[in-house]
This record gives structure tokens, C-alpha cells and sequence, in this order.
């Protein structure tokens, strides 16, 4: 139980005492770990909020990194890797009690390129973290603004072809129509074909 504790030592032989006081603390792991992104599909580096209940004292850390005070991780990079999700791990533990709970968040991002080479390795350009939202609409055109193709965000992608040839290597523009919170959105950019 929580509260301010007295220790009362004494000693046989000379009968003096010593007092110490001591406050105890109570400590419970998280219950429920939410992680919120705060900044927009697409952003350059993107900020994660975490929220745990009970409130208590917790410590926090992103995917492999080192634990923190902090509950808010800014400059998270969207992609770590081409073939990675982009889902990231958020762990919260008790300071005391060491038991953590975890909640993972999407962060949306494109590939800034592919290799349409038939190794089996980044052979079609896709915008994979936004898998979960089959609505999402992607237009691929070159650089003279010629549309090449509209790909669904839950295919393959494009193999980096117009009407069965394949293109050069070169930059190429897309839009991506969305819906965020409820918001009709457009993102444009462009990504590299390499051959």
C-alpha cells in the first residue's frame, strides 16, 4: 500500500534507536497503450503521440530504439526501408513494474523508387501503407504529363510498362487521390525508374 513508512532500529546492547522514513510508491503496468500519428499522410517526418492508462509514470520507445520520458516521438521517418510497411511499434512500460504493453501505427509514405529488373526486388512501385484504403486512387504519368497508368492500392503496382514496353529509366509523376479523416485529399510527387 502507498504511504510514508517508519523503520525504528534499535540496538540490544545500548538500547539507542535510529529512525528512517521512507515513501513508498504503487506501480501498475499499462492497461491499454494508444498511439496517435499528429501529422499528415505524407509528411517528410512525422510525429507520434502515445496515450496510456492508467496514468501512472511509464517510459516509452519506438520500434528498436531506447526507452524515454517523453510520450511524443517527433522526426519519425515514414519509410525505413523499401520493403517495409511503414508500420511502426510503440511500447510503453511502468517504470517499476517493467511490464510493457505496445500499439502499432501506420505511417504513410511512397517509395521514392523501383528496379522493374525481374529479380524478384522492388519490381513494381506501389504506395503499400496505403493498402488499408482500397478508396485511394493512384495515377502514374511521365514527365511530359502523358498518363501511364492507374494502379489500385491493394495490387501489385506498376512494372514500370506503357502498352506492354517498358519505359525509360527516368523520373515519374503520381497523384494520389484520398480520403484522410473524413477529407478529401490530393498528394503529388514523383519517384525514379531504375533500370
Amino acid at each position: 500500500m502507498a504511504g510514508i513508512y517508519k523503520v525504528v532500529v534499535t540496538f540490544l546492547g545500548s538500547g539507542c534507536t535510529r529512525t528512517a522514513t521512507a515513501p513508498i510508491i504503487t506501480s501498475s503496468p499499462p492497461e491499454t497503450v494508444t498511439a496517435e500519428v499528429d501529422t499528415e499522410w505524407f509528411a517528410e517526418n512525422a510525429t507520434i503521440t502515445v496515450t496510456v492508462t492508467p496514468p501512472g509514470v511509464y517510459e516509452y520507445r519506438l520500434d528498436d530504439g531506447p526507452w524515454q520520458e517523453s510520450n511524443i516521438f517527433t522526426g519519425v521517418r515514414t519509410l525505413r526501408n523499401f520493403d517495409e510497411s511503414g508500420i511502426h511499434t510503440v511500447f510503453a512500460r511502468d517504470v517499476k513494474a517493467c511490464r510493457e504493453r505496445f500499439d502499432t501505427v501506420p505511417i504513410i509514405d511512397y517509395p521514392k523508387y523501383f528496379t522493374p529488373n525481374g529479380d524478384g526486388f522492388h519490381d513494381y512501385w506501389n504506395i503499400s501503407t496505403l493498402s488499408g484504403y482500397p478508396n485511394a486512387k493512384i495515377y502514374i504519368f511521365d514527365r511530359f504529363g502523358k498518363l501511364l497508368k492507374q494502379i489500385s492500392t491493394t495490387s501489385l503496382g506498376w512494372d514500370g510498362t506503357f502498352n506492354g514496353s517498358p519505359m525509360l529509366a527516368d523520373d515519374y509523376w503520381f497523384v494520389v487521390k484520398y480520403t484522410e479523416s473524413g477529407i478529401n485529399k490530393e498528394f503529388k510527387a514523383h519517384f525514379s525508374l531504375k533500370r
